[in-house]
């Protein structure tokens, strides 16, 4: 299973349904919280191709893209193959 990374903030609520859907697939992530550490805003830009909203959500080394880009995948089931792959 690829590693997960989601950049979120505390008080976003597309941040919170985003770590929902991966917990109740019992996806495990590491979670980077832009408020809590600003230094790692400007690393999420950069990854993100200039995305500055959160959540923004890699799976492995692919930006998945925000809430909706991740609940789009797993609609059209290339969430899971994306996963194992």
């Amino acid at each position: 299973m690829k590693t997960v990374e989601i950049y979120t903030s505390p008080l976003c609520g597309f941040c919170h349904a985003a770590k929902r859907l991966l917990t109740q697939k019992g996806i495990a992530f590491t979670e980077i919280d832009i408020r809590a550490d600003p230094n790692r805003k400007p690393e999420m830009i950069q990854r993100a191709n200039g995305r500055h909203t959160v959540p923004q959500i890699f799976i492995g080394e692919t930006h998945v893209g925000g809430c909706d880009d991740l609940f789009d995948l797993d609609r059209s089931g290339r969430l899971d193959p994306l996963l194992a792959a």
